[in-house]
């Protein structure tokens, strides 16, 4: 377990950290997620219904017990990820980023709250300058919060360079299912097209001193490939996937000892 100043300084010199996709709020669950040895909770309101207040429990909860909470927010809102990080997130996920601007904008939500508007604006563009006291006020202010955009298209590839050199930009997280369907393989994920997408996303976000990951749930082998490649955010699996998946496997052998008929494994959930 890390707090979010070490998991920040880790995602950037190449460090690996570990995490899982929570979508239940039971507020059973995060004393037993403490147990499995996690850097951080990866919790997904863009795909998942999480209701403001409920939502700011769960990063309550898990950072009191040394989990760092990072959200992935529904659209790249600004207002959305200040929004969350008051909540109680200590980092936000931005989905399907494909602009420099989009990513600026963010920036500025993230590492220059609280200040909005055409000041930010200007700040962000570089017409206008802190002072050496609010520059140090912004600094503590946000010295824990953790930026991380989504790279899961073509164009976001293409953009790629660009983006990974704005400044206070954390870690970009591959979307696997969102990128297949861009690159027109589908759910591919062993597909050539895919596989060299990952390996370039992951190349040049290492070289440039930014941290690496995926959001990954079809076993562990490619996890650990990608891993020896430089990945260093490894988000495995879901706590509703490790779910169906596990339960799946207990009833097929129940059910195929006592010659009762099995139902078929259902698939994985896209996440």
């Amino acid at each position: 377990m890390m707090n979010a100043q070490s998991m920040k300084e880790a995602l950037r010199n190449g460090q690996r950290v570990y995490g899982t996709l929570i979508t239940s709020p039971s507020p059973k669950w995060p004393a037993h997620i403490r147990q499995l040895g996690m850097d951080f909770i990866f919790i997904d309101t863009e795909h998942i219904s999480q209701d403001r207040h409920q939502l700011s429990w769960m990063c309550q909860a898990y950072k009191a017990l040394g989990l760092t909470p990072i959200v992935r927010i529904p659209s790249p809102d600004p207002y959305t990820a200040t929004m969350v990080l008051d909540g109680g997130a200590d980092g936000v996920i931005v989905p399907y980023v494909e602009t420099v601007e989009q990513v600026q904008a963010l920036r500025g939500a993230v590492k220059y709250r609280p200040l909005r508007g055409q000041k930010l604006e200007r700040l962000l563009n570089g017409s206008e300058e802190c002072g050496e006291e609010m520059n140090r006020y912004l600094e503590e202010y946000n010295k824990n919060n953790i930026f991380i955009v989504n790279i899961e298209s073509k164009n976001a590839i293409e953009a790629l360079d660009d983006i990974l050199q704005i400044p206070d930009l954390d870690a970009v997280l591959i979307g696997p299912h969102d990128l297949s369907c861009s690159l027109n393989v589908p759910e591919q994920y062993d597909h050539p097209l895919f596989l060299q997408a990952v390996d370039e996303i992951i190349m040049k976000a290492r070289s440039y001193g930014v941290g690496a990951g995926i959001h990954y749930w079809i076993g562990t082998e490619q996890q650990i490939k990608w891993a020896k490649r430089g990945l260093n955010m490894i988000i495995q699996s879901s706590d509703l996937n490790a779910f169906i998946d596990h339960l799946s496997s207990d009833f097929g052998t129940i059910k195929t000892a006592l010659g009762d008929q099995a139902v078929p494994a259902s698939e994985s959930i896209n996440i």
